[in-house]
């Protein structure tokens, strides 16, 4: 595998790794180790590790760190951070980011199919990496999509400004410094990790995590549990007012009847929930068996009618395609509660029968044979006396 050498990208970095690099550096990529041969050099930096998935770039570089006796700085053969350990005041990388030309393999050079690919790696994995208030010095071209590039910074809850940029033939160079935005500063801090973007709602986003958790058990020892959580936030450019605090109240006391995921901790602009792993009931239903589909569809009416009686209205139960998931055990939870709200005419079990009769022919190739006109009927007297004999005539005339 050849070496990368210096070439104007390298010398554009290098630039500002002289002005910012400070404490402790990694350098991520090192190639020749322009890089972190530059950052020893200042009286900010505390000690640099190179590496670089390169064992004969290691080598070279560990014999120049031997021959010139070089102490600030140790070298480790890895891919990425794959056996890196700990965290660092400075990160920096220098990717490969050329698009892939087929035919060519050149690790030091093509950075994916589309150019971007090895720094959506890197950035999935170097907030682990960095301290609170640390910083990467990263270069990329426009070569691989400068657009896409922030896109994967803002959606690992990264930041940006940038320091440099260089026009060459054929392409613009650029260095950003990225630093850790607050609120990952304060997720990290509730040890929630391992956060990057999941879903983009007309409202909100949402990101997906880990959360380290330590139960104290007999012997005093802390016994660490990992536990996948989903943080849901406001959008930016959301107009609406009030909706990450409607849907914490709400989950707080929907979780007190075993409805919703389980609300672990909120703030103002923020909440974390417990992360549904499951399948969404339009794509599970499919495989599922006759008496497994008719569990769940009983489930979500109790929980339907458990809203109603709470006066709650969840909204788009008609049409629940993304918010209903099934768990293991063949678990119905319903999500996304941001537009619950408070009534005296609740309508979650009316508008899930409507659900139900549009799913008629799914449901028919089971053996539920649906009589759409009785459901509507019955829908509509449940409408007039909802109540749990009501809720009963419709349970039965689903199995019957």
């Amino acid at each position: 595998m050849d070496i990368y050498e210096p070439a104007e990208d390298s010398y554009l970095l290098q630039k500002e790794v002289q002005k910012y690099a400070e404490g402790r550096v990694l350098d991520v990529g090192t190639g020749s180790g322009i890089q972190g041969l530059t950052a020893i050099k200042s009286p900010r930096v505390r000690e640099v590790l190179s590496v670089d998935i390169n064992e004969h770039a290691i080598k070279e570089l560990q014999q120049k760190i031997n021959e010139q006796k070089l102490r600030k700085i140790k070298v480790l053969q890895s891919n990425l951070f794959e056996n890196v350990s700990g965290k660092f005041n400075t990160i920096i990388f220098n990717p490969p980011y050329l698009p892939q030309d087929e035919g060519i393999e050149d690790a030091a050079l093509y950075g994916g199919k589309n150019g971007w690919e090895i720094s959506e790696q890197f950035f999935h994995k170097v907030s682990s990496h960095l301290i609170s208030n640390g910083k990467i010095l990263f270069l990329f071209s426009t070569l691989t999509n400068k657009e896409k590039i922030e896109e994967l910074i803002a959606h690992h809850l990264l930041q940006f400004k940038e320091l440099s940029s260089l026009k060459i033939p054929f392409e613009t160079l650029y260095v950003y410094e990225i630093t850790k935005t607050d609120l990952l500063r304060e997720l990290e801090v509730k040890r929630v990790e391992d956060l990057h973007f999941l879903a983009r709602g007309k409202r909100g986003v949402i990101y997906k995590g880990i959360q380290q958790k330590a139960e104290l058990i007999k012997t005093h020892f802390a016994k660490q549990e990992i536990i996948h959580v989903a943080v849901k936030t406001k959008r930016e450019d959301s107009q609406a007012m009030g909706r990450i605090e409607n849907e914490v109240n709400w989950l707080k006391i929907l979780n007190k009847k075993g409805i919703g995921p389980k609300l672990f901790f909120y703030e103002e602009k923020y909440f974390v929930y417990q992360f549904v792993e499951g399948e969404l009931l339009i794509d599970w239903i499919k495989e599922a068996t006759k008496e497994e589909s008719l569990s769940v569809i009983m489930d979500l009416l109790n929980q339907c009618f458990t809203m109603d009686q709470l006066g709650v209205n969840k909204e788009e139960m008609h049409h629940p395609h993304k918010h209903i998931y099934i768990t293991k055990g063949n678990k119905p939870v319903m999500i996304d509660f941001e537009r619950c709200n408070r009534t005296d005419k609740s309508k979650n079990v009316t508008q899930f029968v409507e659900f139900i009769r549009r799913m008629k022919e799914e449901l028919g190739k089971k053996g539920i044979n649906l009589n759409s006109d009785e459901l509507h009927e019955l829908s509509k007297e449940y409408r007039k006396n909802p109540t749990k004999a009501s809720l009963e005539t419709i349970i039965n005339n689903l199995s019957s």
